[in-house]
């Protein structure tokens, strides 16, 4: 029996896991990437430290996903142990930080870990294409532009990988969209996700909370609850403490242009508790009673003191129920390619459960260019890779 031909346009996470699993005794694999080298998004992210997964158990590791209906097969199918695993077996060996995240042990950079990636497509045979700008169909047949050239390739299978439309300079811009909306597929606008967010500062605020970090606080929006840290910028406030919300902070900045973001300074203290610590104050200040017995950093009591009339700093019990539910109104997203990932794309509704377009048969989905949506801290790239692994084992039975 001849070998099926499978061509994997684009060269991220999902489809490096994807290439790595699929049975080469019974497909011929290929790699179409735009770039002159494969996981360029991969490497940019791990510029930051190298968080390749997160170490919770797998019921908390899936709630944190949007829908997490979606993902949930994928990540059964592969879990967060299973890459360790995997990775082990490649000659990666990770460690779980303070954080809980998932790194490669100190000494290993993330060019490293490309490597060894690399070296396990050399072994299951993958043909890699650098260059090739995937542009759409000839009849039934996928079409790549080579600069000035054209080429069109004939394949039983295609897998596309192609990314979100965010760090433009990785060469994830979402400029495929228009080929799928030609073939009656439903795309989802894209929107920034674990991004910075907007907020209209008081200028002469702003000279003393610019730079300044927010931290041990708890951060919510609508239902959803963050503890972490953030930090104040001239454009508005960014940091892990915020991304987690980000589902939420969305929908109400397209719902009413605007987003409501409450942070609790002290979640470690119910407000019965600093009530109380505003009692028998003597001769102390409310500033003095903020920094001395509640103990606010500067930045904190900055944000109280020109965030409150006069009338509410000098009110022990308002001033407490500031403390534990300090408003900040976020009114835009920041610019698309400053995000750490998008959403949109790939309406759920086209594709099924193999992750096949519903549309299009023998064409698969996988990876950033579906809507679906993580925080940052090891998900989005466990997602990726989960997918790939899904759709390896979907194809290698089919």
């Amino acid at each position: 029996m001849s070998k099926q031909n499978i061509t994997i346009i684009g060269g991220g996470p999902a489809s490096l896991m994807l290439a790595c699993s699929l049975d080469a005794e019974k497909y011929n694999i290929s790699i179409y990437e735009k770039n002159a080298a494969l996981g360029r998004k991969f490497l940019v992210a791990g510029k930051g430290g190298f968080n390749l997964t997160h170490s919770e158990n797998i019921e908390q590791f899936i709630e944190r996903y949007h829908p997490k209906q979606f993902v949930e097969p994928f990540l059964n199918h592969f879990s967060n142990i299973d890459s360790r695993q995997w990775l082990k077996s490649i000659g990666i060996e990770t460690y779980v930080g303070t954080s809980k995240r998932v790194f490669p042990v100190k000494g290993i950079k993330p060019i490293e870990v490309l490597y060894a990636i690399e070296s396990v497509l050399k072994k299951n045979k993958v043909s890699i294409y650098y260059n090739h700008e995937w542009k759409g169909w000839e009849n039934d047949d996928v079409k790549f532009s080579l600069g000035t050239e054209t080429k069109v390739v004939k394949t039983e299978i295609v897998v596309f990988a192609l990314g979100g439309a965010s760090w433009k300079v990785t060469g994830s811009v979402g400029d495929w969209t228009s080929y799928f909306e030609g073939k009656g597929i439903h795309i989802n606008p894209f929107y920034p996700s674990n991004c910075a967010y907007k907020i209209n500062w008081n200028q002469e605020l702003l000279k003393y909370i610019s730079g300044q970090a927010l931290k041990n606080c708890e951060f919510y929006c609508g239902n959803m609850r963050k503890k972490g840290e953030v930090v104040l910028t001239d454009f508005g406030i960014e940091g892990s403490g915020i991304y987690s919300l980000s589902t939420e902070i969305r929908e109400q900045l397209i719902r009413n242009q605007k987003a409501e973001l409450y942070i609790d300074f002290k979640p470690e203290l119910s407000l019965q508790e600093i009530q109380s610590r505003f009692e028998n104050r003597g001769k102390l200040s409310i500033k003095d009673i903020l920094e001395k017995k509640i103990n606010l950093s500067a930045t904190q009591i900055h944000l109280l003191k020109h965030q409150t009339t006069k009338e509410t700093y000098n009110q022990p019990e308002m001033m407490s129920r500031w403390i534990k539910k300090f408003p900040l109104t976020i009114s835009d997203f920041a610019p698309l390619d400053d995000a750490i990932s998008t959403v949109g794309g790939i309406d759920l509704e086209e594709v099924n459960g193999k992750l096949e377009l519903k549309k299009l048969p023998n064409h698969y989905c996988i990876g950033e260019m579906i809507d679906w949506d993580a925080p940052t801290g090891g998900y989005l790239l466990q997602a990726c890779f989960s997918m790939g692994k899904y759709l390896a084992n979907v194809l290698n039975t089919k």
